[in-house]
């Protein structure tokens, strides 16, 4: 049997006459206060320098991505996220401690160690798809990927993001249909709200207009939109027509661009459609099926037909 290791205010004791169980007793009360204290003052001062790092390390995630680098909502979410893995890692820290001390109090850790043990393991495997959407999602919200309010595109379920969580996304399609996507299987997002948004209306024309002077009139429709105090402030840039963009059976289209605030090139290119549309029936510009039928011949218009031929005598 291996004798008991002690230290040197147990052997101190024993040489001033206290017995066996006394030197235990005086070591007890001196000497593990000082040690659970001591343990106690590290782990406050390694959770701290933890948080702080975190917190940094956070930061510094955010800051790689240059498009949303001053993005208010980035930085927001990034300080939000840093102090809640600070929270955790001190919580960690601190748990750590607590069995540390209660180690000191002599009581046997190592049944219970060995418990916790398998149970991690165990809740390991079968928590590993979990453990790949709270990554993903992490990562998500630090890099400010998309956010609550953005119309996203999420490898193929289209929709605006109503709730985002370190696990799972939720997206209301158009239709109103509420698609839960794990964050873990997203590969590839669109998102369409980031920063600014672009409106792209295609104008389809009969072959016979002047498409030169179609083009002129819609920029000019767009120019007066944009100016338009109830839409100005959604309109970012002077829209653009970037002239024909196709040439199908049933016409040419002309394709008009409009930079837009985040959201809004929806409601700015059904605006645009109306005003083009009114605009262009208003200038007797015919649109696809309105073509006029001309027939072409070798005779001249205004003279009379030829006569019938006379039958023969």
């Amino acid at each position: 049997m291996v004798a008991d290791q002690h230290g040197y205010i147990y052997d101190l004791l024993i040489k001033l006459g206290f017995t066996d169980f006394g030197a235990r007793t005086g070591e007890f009360l001196l000497v593990r206060p000082l040690k659970i204290v001591f343990i106690l003052g590290v782990a406050m001062v390694v959770s701290r320098l933890a948080a702080r790092a975190i917190r940094r390390f956070v930061r510094s995630l955010k800051s790689r991505s240059p498009l949303r680098a001053t993005s208010l909502r980035a930085d927001q979410r990034a300080t939000t996220l840093g102090d809640v893995l600070a929270s955790v890692t001190r919580m960690l820290i601190m748990a750590v401690a607590i069995l540390m001390v209660l180690g000191q109090l002599g009581l046997d850790l190592a049944p219970l160690l060995a418990g916790a043990g398998i149970a991690g393991i165990a809740i390991g495997f079968g928590a590993q798809s979990l453990v790949k959407d709270f990554v993903s999602g992490f990562f998500i919200i630090v890099e400010d990927q998309f956010g609550v309010g953005d119309v996203v595109d999420l490898d193929g379920t289209t929709g605006t993001v109503e709730e985002l969580t370190m696990r799972v996304t939720r997206v209301r399609s158009v239709d109103g249909t509420v698609w839960f996507v794990p964050n873990g299987e997203l590969r590839r997002v669109g998102n369409t709200s980031m920063e600014w948004s672009r409106a792209l209306i295609d104008v389809l024309i009969a072959y016979d207009n002047d498409v030169s002077a179609v083009t002129e009139l819609i920029k000019d429709e767009a120019l007066r939109f944009a100016e338009d105090p109830d839409w100005e402030e959604r309109v970012l840039e002077p829209p653009e027509v970037w002239g024909v963009q196709a040439m199908g059976s049933e016409g040419v289209t002309i394709r008009l661009v409009v930079k837009t605030a985040p959201r809004e090139q929806y409601n700015v290119a059904r605006e645009l459609r109306g005003r083009i549309s009114a605009r262009m029936r208003r200038e007797g510009v015919r649109g696809p099926g309105q073509t006029v039928l001309v027939t072409a011949g070798t005779l001249d218009q205004g003279a009379p037909p030829p006569p019938p031929p006379e039958d023969d005598v």
